[in-house]
Formats: C-alpha cells, sequence, structure tokens
C-alpha cells in the first residue's frame, strides 16, 4: 500500500513544472490523478501518459479558472470521472508576472488576484461540497509562496494574493473541519525550472547563497510535501502553511 492508494486527486495548472511534479507524485503514492490545464495541454497529456504508463490511471480537463461556473464544471468532471468520488484537491493554478507597483493598473492588480486567489475560492467551494457528502471527507491544499510573508520587489499583486491564499486556507479548515475535510497550504520557495539558470543566475547566486542546503526546490520536493498533507499521516493537521524553501526563512536577515 502507498501513501495515497484509493484517492481521486485534482491538480490544477498540471501543465507547469511545480503542477506537473504534484501530479506524478501523486500518481506514484496510487492515487488517480485528474491534471487540469487551461490552454496547451502538450504538457499536461505528456504527464498523463507518464502516469498511465506506470500502471497509474489519469485524465486530463480544461478549465478557465477565473470563471466561477467553469471551476464547478472541471471538479464536477473530475468526481465524475473518479466514481463520484474526489478525495483530494491541489490548488496549484496560478501566474507570477513581474510589475513594479507605482505602474501597476487596476486591471493589472484584478488579473493575478482572479488568476491566484479566486479559482482557490470557487474550486474549494466546489469541491467541499462533494467531500463533505462522502465517507471520509477529503483533502485541499493550496499553493502559496514564500513570498506571501516575504514579498519581492515587483510582485506586490503577486504577494498579496499569495498571502490571502494562506489566510483562505487557515478560514477554510475552521469552517470545513466539521465535515472531515482538511485544508492547507505550502509554500514553496525558489524552484528550478529549464531556462531559469539562463534567465536569472544572479538570483540563482543569491538563492543558494540564502539558504541552508545550498540549492534550488524541485518540483517533487512541493509534490512531496503535498502528498504528505493528503495522507494519513497528517489527519491531524489543518490550517497549516507548509513552507517548503531549503530552510531560506530560517536565516537571519541582519
Amino acid at each position: 500500500m502507498t501513501l495515497l492508494t484509493g484517492q481521486v486527486a485534482l491538480i490544477t495548472g498540471a501543465g507547469g513544472g511545480i503542477g506537473r511534479g504534484i501530479a506524478l507524485r501523486f500518481a506514484e503514492e496510487g492515487a488517480a490523478v485528474a491534471l487540469h490545464c487551461r490552454t496547451g495541454t502538450a504538457a499536461v497529456r505528456e504527464a498523463a501518459a507518464r502516469i498511465d504508463a506506470s500502471g497509474g490511471r489519469s485524465v486530463v480537463l480544461r478549465a478557465e479558472l477565473t470563471d466561477d461556473d467553469a471551476c464547478r464544471r472541471l471538479v464536477g468532471e473530475a468526481a465524475e470521472w473518479g466514481g463520484g468520488r474526489l478525495t483530494a484537491l491541489v490548488n496549484n493554478a496560478g501566474v507570477q508576472p513581474v510589475q513594479p507597483l507605482p505602474g501597476m493598473t487596476t486591471t493589472d492588480w484584478r488579473t493575478v488576484l482572479d488568476a491566484n486567489l479566486t479559482g482557490v475560492f470557487a474550486c474549494t467551494q466546489a469541491a467541499a461540497d462533494i467531500m463533505r457528502e462522502q465517507t471520509g471527507g477529503g483533502t485541499v491544499t493550496h499553493i502559496a509562496s514564500v513570498e506571501a510573508g516575504l514579498p519581492a520587489p515587483g510582485h506586490a499583486h503577486y504577494a498579496a494574493s499569495k498571502a490571502a491564499v494562506v489566510a483562505h486556507a487557515r478560514a477554510a479548515a475552521q469552517e470545513y473541519g466539521p465535515y472531515g475535510i482538511r485544508v492547507n497550504t505550502v509554500s514553496p520557495g525558489l524552484i528550478d525550472r529549464p531556462g531559469l539558470a539562463e534567465a536569472w543566475p544572479e538570483g540563482i547566486r543569491r538563492w543558494r547563497a540564502a539558504t541552508a542546503t545550498g540549492r534550488l526546490g524541485r518540483p517533487e520536493d512541493v509534490g512531496d510535501a503535498c502528498v504528505f498533507l493528503a495522507s494519513r499521516l497528517a489527519s491531524w493537521i489543518t490550517g497549516h502553511d507548509l513552507v517548503v524553501d531549503g530552510g531560506a526563512t530560517a536565516r537571519p536577515t541582519w
């Protein structure tokens, strides 16, 4: 038996590096995985094919998560595919533009908040409606960021959205707890991706110098944290923000 045997999970934003890493780790631990994407499906289909080839079970679903009705359809489709059950939701989809605050427009602000926060609210609400009616409840994990508490320049909208995601999880943990639904967040630090070393060499150097482990994170590091929170090992953990940053935020700032 693996940690998530028998579970049905929906991972939003599964086409990106972190989302793909989460989906693959859930499948490796025995969950049937619904992989969500918004537009391009090539990366998601590749991950689904990898899951299926290893003996797992997967499906690819598309939805625009800034639309409340689309969020409900997505969650409903995942549960229908899962035989009427949905035991885990990972709200990973989001955007991270870089834009100085002085020139930011209200439209710029709302675009990031809608992408990073409104979809989390809508998907969580829809999933909880299903989980509260099934035996065993379920789990919801939001992907936040260390920037929820330590914002970087040019990320005012992003950092604010992630701080709100953490607060939402804590509020939802209280209200959904009586129904057997646990809600937590995972806050990653800098996660490596193709091309990052060439695009931001100085930032990577500074990050490595600031971490206790001396390396960037990997998508599977975030996936491991999400697997833990969705598993029986975390049965008494809810409303918690699990920081996955290699020790960067443990470093003194002076």
